[in-house]
């Protein structure tokens, strides 16, 4: 399937990690905090560990951890979807498309639950047609954007002649908590909100760049090294110590099974410092500096992450024959990690 498009969307309010500290500092939760657990914070929001500043579409972010369930599940049915769909209506415009000339819409996230999906409110606010069709995938965590351009490769196999959008959107305020976890302290100081679209047909787009190899890997056994549970009614984010090296070895399997043709960029899902210092000696002697630059700027998105970094990369190369392939790769919950190639 080829490329017509790639968008991607923030929150306008923009938040520095010193302003974050500054945040929790002030916020009741300090004081349910042990000693320790507050070392942590200032020694991660106020030292350098990748992230300059992070976007938040929560309100009164200030008061986001004294938030009930119900007000952050409001927050989530809120912002997420007039996030995904501003992705969505920019690369409409890119593609110089309207929204009822798509056939189908597929929408991936994990930091909120609707039933209809994120994709009957994105349908409505953008005025899609009502026999477009309608898919939201749920639970693949920071992962998920791949396994969803790998659902609609499909779509265009069964269907030639469609056009289909991808999102994957974030709000990870939504889903803040905080108590003496490491992992779950890191989380905290790691998570932005963000969404990235992508419009997808059978025939080439104006740059002519397809997807095509789809990877994938699950090992349940580490599931829990990496998930959210509910806790109090809310999202808790599981978190361990071994996340990096879990990921370097995913990718490192998935990398050693890549089909011959030759890369020239690498474009990964920024999870962390700690996580892209370890992909960066699996995939040597590429770099991850687009990886590194959108982590810095947002930090980690979760699952929109990996197509914010194709978006950076794209800015300055263009996969070729004769220089190469790109190689995407995203992982997380489950634990997972999934690749595909953005070639000619």
């Amino acid at each position: 399937m080829f490329l017509h498009a790639l968008a991607t969307a923030v929150p306008p309010t923009t938040f520095t990690q010193s302003q974050c500290w500054d945040i929790v500092e002030k916020s009741a939760v300090r004081t349910r905090l042990h000693k320790r657990s507050r070392l942590i914070l200032h020694s991660i929001l106020r030292g350098d560990y990748g992230i300059a500043t992070r976007h938040f579409a929560a309100p009164d972010i200030e008061k986001i951890f004294d938030r009930t369930s119900d007000e952050l599940n409001a927050i989530f049915r809120t912002e997420g979807p007039a996030l995904a769909a501003r992705a969505l209506a920019a690369a409409l415009a890119q593609a110089n498309l309207r929204a009822d000339q798509l056939d189908a819409l597929l929408i991936c996230t994990c930091t909120g639950y609707l039933c209809p999906g994120l994709t009957s409110y994105v349908a409505q606010q953008l005025g899609l047609r009502t026999d477009t069709f309608l898919q939201d995938l749920v639970g693949l965590g920071c992962g998920a954007a791949i396994p969803t351009l790998r659902a609609a490769s499909h779509v265009l196999a069964a269907h030639p002649g469609a056009t289909v959008a991808c999102i994957a959107v974030e709000i990870c305020s939504a889903v803040f908590y905080l108590d003496d976890d490491p992992g779950v302290i890191i989380s905290a100081c790691l998570f932005g909100d963000g969404a990235a679209a992508t419009i997808w047909r059978a025939i080439p787009g104006p740059t002519g760049l397809r997807a095509f190899d789809f990877q994938t890997l699950h090992r349940p056994e580490d599931r829990d090294k990496l998930r959210f549970e509910h806790h109090d009614g809310k999202l808790r984010n599981l978190l361990d110590r071994a996340v990096p090296q879990l990921a370097a070895a995913a990718v490192s399997e998935l990398w050693s099974a890549r089909c011959p043709r030759p890369v020239s960029h690498v474009v990964a899902h920024p999870g962390g410092r700690d996580v892209l210092e370890a992909l960066a000696l699996v995939i040597a002697p590429h770099t991850l500096e687009a990886s590194a630059r959108v982590l810095r700027d947002h930090g980690n998105m979760s699952s929109p992450s990996v197509l914010f970094a194709l978006e950076e990369t794209l800015r300055t190369a263009t996969p070729s024959a004769a220089t190469g392939d790109f190689w995407l790769v995203s992982f997380g919950a489950g634990f997972s990690a999934h690749a595909c190639r953005l070639g000619v």
